[in-house]
């Protein structure tokens, strides 16, 4: 809808009453206010209050919101699935009929409140037994449409079940099979899953690369943006060094003849298209790993090149597991738990470890340690003890 409105940005309250308001819901490890471990405080990026436009859908209002504060857009898919979810929930038998039918009507997010928001919660983690990361995402959605887009905020949340399962060990494979694995990957699928067990990069920070951001002089990969919003330095294997050279100059024919026929440049983050109007264009920000065709950028509408997409790698990483007739269930990200893992048997600090893996808390990291062949420590299983 075009009306000639833009956002409104107010002055934002001190971080301490965004804090408390957010906080108010719960309280709990994962909620606002109370950060899950490993991800950052989500209050940290509210330095403004965005009135979204009133006549527009309560998803544009979303996307409004949530474009001023920089989420990302699978953020924002995630937050409209849950949003989504919690209104039909809303509209079953227990909400209003519409007095034709006898269907049950929808109703606007503004007529409900943190009772239905507990209500929905505690059915997630009752009816459905999702685990506790499923139901911190959809608590995080609720809270974060009722104070940032309708200034509703929900403040306490009685009678809320929290999920109490504890979180699960990760699947970790041997480095024979590990080997095993990526020797059955076929070309070009190899190079970015052996980066991804090389570097511990999870699989989009890998998509998302840039040309710009692999040094191969000084070894390192930079990941900007990462998960937190946070940047962070990694190793560049040696023995993929070679390869990424010659992987970067097919790349480069790539990019080379988009410019020859005049294409669309790369989508760029944030603001920076407008600070530098040619840095679409140019070698530096391309993708490393760009998608085989053009698609449609979901903001702006442009058909561009875009990074290639993760079902890529989802399937070769499947292909090889079946192949090679591995009895463990394996996806892209199994090879970042492998990296931290075969990194502590090896005798890396945990402090080196939970830097290279963008961790907030170490206590995530620790998780690996449980997973660990702890060969050295001389404990023996009494079935073998006499052997």
């Amino acid at each position: 809808m075009d009306d000639g409105w833009t956002p409104r940005l107010h002055s934002a309250a001190p971080d301490s009453r965004q804090r408390r308001r957010l906080g108010a819901a719960g309280g709990a490890p994962g909620a606002p206010g109370s950060p899950a471990k490993g991800g950052a405080d989500p209050v940290a990026r509210h330095r403004v209050s965005v009135t979204p436009n009133p006549k527009a859908p309560l998803r544009q209002q979303l996307r409004e919101v949530m474009r001023v504060f920089h989420y990302s857009h699978r953020t924002e898919l995630a937050y409209w699935h849950w949003i989504a979810r919690f209104l039909r929930f809303a509209r079953l038998p227990t909400g209003a009929s519409d007095g034709s039918s006898g269907a049950p009507a929808w109703r606007h997010p503004r007529d409900l409140g943190a009772a239905e928001v507990a209500a929905f919660l505690t059915h997630l983690a009752t009816d459905l037994n999702v685990a506790a990361s499923t139901q911190n995402q959809a608590l995080n959605a609720l809270v974060f449409l009722y104070g940032e887009v309708l200034h509703q905020p929900l403040g306490m949340l009685s009678g809320l079940a929290r999920v109490q399962r504890p979180p699960r060990l990760p699947t970790v494979l041997s480095r024979a099979e590990v080997d095993r694995v990526l020797s059955a990957v076929a070309e070009p699928d190899r190079l970015p899953l052996r980066l991804l067990y090389g570097t511990g990069l999870r699989l989009f920070e890998l998509l998302r690369l840039r040309i710009k951001d692999v040094d191969l002089q000084r070894r390192q990969i930079l990941v900007h943006d990462g998960k937190g919003a946070k940047d962070r330095v990694t190793m560049v294997p040696e023995v993929l060094v070679s390869e990424l050279e010659r992987h970067r100059a097919g790349v480069r024919a790539v990019f080379d003849q988009d410019r020859a026929d005049g294409l669309a440049g790369v989508w760029l983050p944030h603001a920076l298209a407008r600070k530098y109007p040619r840095a679409e264009v140019e070698w530096a920000w391309f993708w490393l790993f760009p998608a085989g065709q053009f698609s449609r950028d979901p903001e702006s509408g442009v058909h561009r090149r875009h990074h290639a997409p993760p079902e890529w790698l989802q399937r070769a990483m499947r292909r090889a597991v079946l192949q090679v007739g591995l009895n463990k269930s394996a996806t892209p990200h199994t090879l970042r738990h492998c990296f931290a893992t075969h990194l502590l048997e090896a005798g890396t600090d945990i402090r080196t470890v939970q830097d290279l893996l963008g961790h907030q808390d170490v206590a995530t990291t620790q998780i690996y340690t449980h997973v660990t062949q702890k060969a050295g420590i001389g404990i023996r299983s009494p079935l073998d003890g006499g052997r």
